[in-house]
C-alpha cells in the first residue's frame, strides 16, 4: 500500500517542540504521539504519549499484542490518521506541516492491503510504484533488476501478479515498496505466506538492501524469529504506550526473559495444579512418570518454586535454565497478553 497524502491538521493541532533525541542521523522521530477514538465513556485511548527515534540505516521491530496501538502509531506516522497531539518528523520535516515534502521519503507495506495491481506484471508493478512516487522508472531499472534477483522474482518478472502464489505476491508487494526512492519504509508482516526457505531468503536480502541503500525500516511481525534475525532494536507497545525500547541482545538479558525447568517423579497432579496457579508456566509435561515443569520467573520466583517443592518432599532430578528467546521477553513484558480485539 503506497502512503496516502495525509490530511491537513486541524487548527488546534499541537506540534511538539524538537525532540532532544533528534540528531543529524535521525531518519524518523516520533514525539509525544497520542490518539483517542470516541468520546465520553466510550472513549478509547489507542496511543498514549508515544515517543521514539530511529536512526538512518537501521531496522527496528515494532511489537505489541492485539490492541496495543501499533497500527494507529504506524498510520499516524504515515499521515493516514491524524493524532490528537504530538509530532512526527521524517528527515527533520514535520509530516503534518509539510506532507507533500515528506511524501516521497516514506512508504509502507501494510498487512492485508493490496499492495500491487494484480493485472500488471511483476516488473510493471515496480515501474508503476516508482512512477507514482515521482521517480523515473528508467532511472532505477538496474535497482529493479537487482530486487527481482534478490527476492527470487526474476523468472516471474513478466508474469501477471494474479497468476502467482500467495507467497510470491507477498514478495512482489515488498519489491514494489523497495522500488521507490523512499528512505523510511514500514513493513507489516513481510514474511506472511512465505515458506521457510523464502522467509530466510527475504530476511537475508532485506538486511543487504538496507545496507546498500542506507534504508530505515520499521518492521512489525508476529514471527519473533524474523524480528531477532533482522532487527537492530525492538520497540514493544502495550495498551497504547511504549513499555520497552532496546536492542534484542539487551532485551534477552532482562529479568522477564528468565526461565527455569525442573524435572521430578514426585510432582503429582495436585502439586501440578498448585504450580500452575502460582507461577507463569511455559510448559508442563509428564513422561514415564516424570513431570517436567518450565516456568518464567525471576530468581526470587525460582526460590519460591523450590521452597514449594521442598515442602512437599519433592526430589529434583534436574534443574536447568533454558536459553530465553524474544517471545519469552515479549510475553513477560506484556503479561502474556493475547487480547482478542481489533488492532488500533
Amino acid at each position: 500500500m503506497t502512503m496516502q497524502e495525509p490530511p491537513q491538521p486541524r487548527p488546534d493541532h499541537q506540534t511538539a517542540a524538537e525532540s532532544p533525541t533528534e540528531t543529524d542521523e535521525s531518519a524518523l522521530v516520533v514525539d509525544g504521539l497520542s490518539k483517542q477514538f470516541g468520546s465520553g465513556d466510550a472513549a478509547v485511548t489507542a496511543v498514549d504519549d508515544v515517543s521514539f527515534s530511529v536512526g538512518r540505516g537501521s531496522v527496528v521491530g515494532l511489537l505489541g499484542p492485539n490492541g496495543a496501538g501499533k497500527t494507529t502509531t504506524i498510520k499516524s506516522v504515515l499521515g493516514m490518521v491524524l493524532p490528537d497531539s504530538g509530532s512526527v518528523r521524517v528527515r527533520g520535516m514535520d509530516i503534518y506541516e509539510h506532507p507533500r515534502k515528506v511524501y516521497p521519503h516514506v512508504d509502507a507495506m501494510l498487512e492485508g492491503a493490496r499492495n500491487d495491481y494484480w493485472r500488471l506484471t511483476v516488473r510493471e508493478n515496480l515501474r508503476y510504484f516508482a512512477t507514482i512516487k515521482g521517480v523515473d522508472p528508467d532511472s532505477v531499472a538496474d535497482r529493479h533488476d537487482r530486487l527481482l534477483d534478490q527476492l527470487d522474482l526474476a523468472e516471474k518478472a513478466d508474469e501477471p501478479v494474479r497468476k502467482l502464489s500467495r507467497g510470491m505476491k507477498q514478495k512482489v508487494s515488498l519489491a514494489s515498496v523497495l522500488a521507490t526512492d523512499a528512505e523510511v519504509v514500514f513493513l507489516d508482516e513481510p514474511t506472511l505466506g512465505l515458506d521457510v526457505e523464502s522467509s530466510l531468503t527475504l530476511r537475508r536480502e532485506l538486511r543487504r538492501i538496507v545496507a546498500e541503500r542506507d534504508l530505515t525500516v520499521i518492521l512489525s511481525s508476529h514471527d519473533m524469529d524474523v524480528i531477532e534475525d533482522v532487527c537492530d532494536r525492538v520497540i514493544i507497545m502495550s495498551e497504547g504506550s511504549v513499555i520497552a525500547d532496546d536492542s534484542v541482545e539487551r532485551l534477552l538479558r532482562q529479568p522477564e526473559a528468565s526461565r527455569f525447568r525442573v524435572t521430578s517423579p514426585d510432582i503429582d497432579e495436585r502439586l501440578r495444579h498448585v504450580i500452575d496457579e502460582r507461577f507463569e508456566v511455559i510448559e508442563m509435561s509428564v513422561t514415564d512418570g516424570r513431570t517436567q515443569v518450565e516456568v518464567a520467573t525471576d530468581t526470587d520466583g525460582f526460590y519460591d518454586l523450590v521452597d514449594l517443592l521442598q515442602a512437599d518432599d519433592v526430589t529434583l532430578e534436574s534443574v536447568t535454565t533454558p536459553d530465553p528467546d524474544l517471545e519469552d521477553v515479549f510475553l513477560g513484558l506484556t503479561g502474556g497478553e493475547h487480547r482478542e480485539m481489533p488492532e488500533r
